[in-house]
């Protein structure tokens, strides 16, 4: 019996079986498929931290490795101790840039040049009117934007500032952290990724200076890390920009702002929408876990997760115990954590980085079962690139009637899953790596 099956969208049907009679339709031997998440879980949940701030990692990186919960940490890069990129303008002197806004305005020609120099003009806080005007521009208040680098300009040429350089407040507050700190969290199974050199305000950047802050921040964490955290990223203070998000997309294969894969449905933190209905075959759910969210409210994002089946829920914390932006207090996170946790039997939780693996294995696979005898052999391929798309995935196959036990070996390993039942006969949960070798399933 050979079986193919390709995972498609959800209005394309993989497999049709024809019931000749009245009683349940039984599924036949051998029939595999790939469960919508890993271990056949009904949801999937990332927990997510911005910026790097220390209480993320002195008070609750240590409550999760109590509670065995993995997160993912996309960090200013920067401000790591050990760290070789620091926060650069990529372009002309600016003091020539100074010079030609005494007689030249801000406008559509000049205005990307001079916000990306903005935080480097040589003094103490310009850093507020590069975030300010990046911010108008990205919402189309483009004169606003004007206005506030025209205003800067002015008081620079006329020395109102302290020479010197001052970072944003989430740069300071990601001080003190080191990259051998974040090499024992990632041997522990956390992710460290991306979230820029200085945390700037990309809608306000020329391309030059984007990929600076991006590609050196990529660069750093590939030469502290390796290649593996160069997969995921966070364009700082969440913006949806086309023209960034066409910059960064070259970068990192994954981004928490945007991922407009046709087979994921995209609702960001800040968005009313609800999660159904849906006509995608994944739902990415982003919630904001803010300092003034109710617990029961949070809560009920996580029960939502849990009771569909195509529901990936993004919980995005920033500042911890009093420090950083909307801070949630360390009582409050373990409530919620530990609420998650006992929900673990119906929830995958995981790294950003590994949901996005394994929804976009998933939907680029194909699985073959072949049954001869007393052996089902089974085939995982996908056609993403192998040297960053390697994670297991879990399969469903449908067992003969007299097999009463069950050993699965790809090889060198070997799993004994356990028999279950469903109204279509029994089955076991496993797990096999895409591109390798065969897996083979014997009594």
């Amino acid at each position: 019996m050979n079986l193919n099956f390709r995972v498609g969208p959800k209005w394309l049907t993989p497999l049709v079986t024809i019931c000749l009679s009245t009683s349940l339709c039984r599924a036949q031997s051998a029939t595999t498929t790939i469960t919508e998440w890993q271990y056949g879980k009904n949801g999937a949940l990332s927990i997510t931290y911005d910026d790097a701030s220390r209480h993320q990692f002195t008070r609750a990186l240590p409550l999760m490795q109590r509670l065995k919960l993995p997160a993912t940490f996309f960090v200013i890069t920067g401000p790591i101790t050990g760290s070789q990129y620091h926060g650069k303008f990529v372009g002309r002197p600016v003091q020539e840039i100074i010079k030609e806004s005494a007689t030249i305005p801000t406008d559509e020609h000049n205005f990307l040049e001079r916000c990306s120099a903005a935080g480097y003009l040589g003094y103490e806080g310009t850093i507020s009117y590069h975030t300010r005007a990046g911010g108008f521009y990205s919402s189309g208040k483009k004169q606003q934007a004007f206005h506030w680098m025209d205003s800067l300009y002015a008081k620079v040429r006329h020395g109102d500032f302290k020479p010197g350089y001052e970072p944003c407040p989430e740069y300071k507050e990601a001080l003190g952290s080191s990259w051998n700190d974040f090499r024992k969290d990632v041997a522990q199974g956390y992710e460290i990724a991306s979230h820029s050199i200085t945390h700037a305000t990309m809608p306000g950047m020329d391309e030059a200076n984007i990929r600076y802050e991006l590609e050196k921040s990529k660069e750093e964490i590939k030469n502290q890390l390796g290649e593996r955290y160069t997969f995921s990223t966070e364009v700082p203070y969440g913006y949806e920009d086309d023209r960034v998000m066409h910059i960064a997309y070259k970068i990192y294969p994954a981004l928490r702002n945007r991922m407009p894969e046709p087979f994921l449905k995209e609702i960001d933190r800040a968005s009313r929408m609800l999660p159904h209905p849906a006509d995608k075959d994944y739902v990415q759910w982003q919630r904001g876990p803010l300092h003034a969210t109710p617990l029961p409210l949070m809560e009920s994002w996580v029960d939502t997760t849990v009771n569909n089946k195509d529901m990936w829920l993004v919980l995005v914390f920033h500042g911890i115990d009093s420090l950083g932006w909307e801070w949630t207090p360390i009582p409050k996170l373990e409530e919620y954590f530990k609420y998650i946790k006992a929900r673990e039997d119906k929830l995958w939780i995981a790294t950003f980085g590994d949901a996005t693996r394994y929804m976009r294995e998933r939907e680029h696979a194909t699985v073959h079962a072949d049954e001869k005898g007393q052996s089902i052999t089974v085939s995982l391929t996908h056609s993403l690139d192998k040297s960053m798309y390697d994670l297991p995935l879990t399969l469903k196959t449908y067992l003969p009637a007299n097999w009463q036990k069950v050993t699965v070996t790809q090889g060198k390993a070997t799993q004994k899953p356990k028999l279950e039942h469903d109204e279509k006969g029994a089955f076991i949960l496993y797990q096999i790596k895409p591109n390798t070798v065969n897996a083979y399933l014997h009594p």
